[in-house]
């Protein structure tokens, strides 16, 4: 089973790309894909497709911290109300650091409701794996999750996997990370429990991001656990 733990919806075109729910879910049964988690802006798109595709589809909230109480507001409803699984952050796009005091109230909340937290990781100079690291010390009990676990520089990848190492409450997810080696790296430094996979559609594919993971050098256990159970048992998600 696979169960993708990074998709977006929307029309992207300095990236010459785009996908609606329906397009989500055709590629999902292309390839085998059981279960994804989503986020997109405005949140109302993703709540959209969730409901139209509650068995397929789990949402994550996503917010600016900047944007103060507004910020808060909407995490409160899209998990009480909507059902969503989680909260998605993006410092590169919104310009601020992991580690900064405007974060601290997102975390709060999201410790308080119990729900993971899901940064995009891997561009300087907002998204540095070393700002994470100072993030879990000061919140240990919060769930971390470093989306795309560095991205594409090898420096950014190994400090991922590093800050992981140091703090047992920071996961690491595959999508847009090129070096298939490190993702068999990443379980036997941090634990198979807390690396699993994502595509990033539609900005990766799940035809060479799910490939990526299986030439990664995993037994058929441990590719059962990145590619399914892990986003599974973190984010709650309870398949029919």
């Amino acid at each position: 089973m696979i169960v993708d733990a990074h998709t977006h919806l929307g029309e992207f075109p300095l990236f010459n790309v785009s996908l609606d729910a329906g397009g989500l879910v055709n590629l999902m049964n292309k390839y085998n894909v059981a279960h994804s988690v989503l986020f997109s802006l405005p949140n109302e798109l993703t709540l959209d497709a969730v409901k139209s595709y509650p068995d397929r589809l789990s949402g994550l909230v996503w917010v600016n911290p900047r944007d103060g109480e507004r910020a808060l507001e909407k995490i409160k409803k899209g998990v009480k109300e909507w059902g969503f699984k989680g909260v998605k952050m993006h410092p590169l796009i919104d310009s601020f650091l992991p580690d900064e005091p405007a974060v601290h109230p997102i975390m709060d909340l999201a410790v308080s409701l119990g729900v993971p937290v899901l940064f995009h990781c891997g561009h300087p100079p907002w998204s540095l794996p070393w700002h994470f690291g100072n993030l879990a010390d000061v919140y240990p009990d919060a769930k971390i999750i470093l989306g795309h676990m560095g991205h594409g520089h090898i420096v950014y990848i190994n400090g991922s996997i590093d800050v992981a190492r140091r703090h047992d409450n920071v996961y690491l997810e595959t999508s847009g990370m090129p070096m298939h080696t490190k993702i068999r790296e990443a379980v036997e430094t941090v634990g198979l429990d807390r690396v699993m996979y994502g595509s990033d559609a539609p900005f990766g594919h799940p035809s060479f991001e799910i490939m990526k993971v299986e030439v990664s050098g995993l037994s058929e256990g441990e590719l059962e656990k990145v590619l399914s159970e892990n986003t599974l048992r973190l984010f709650d998600i309870k398949l029919g």
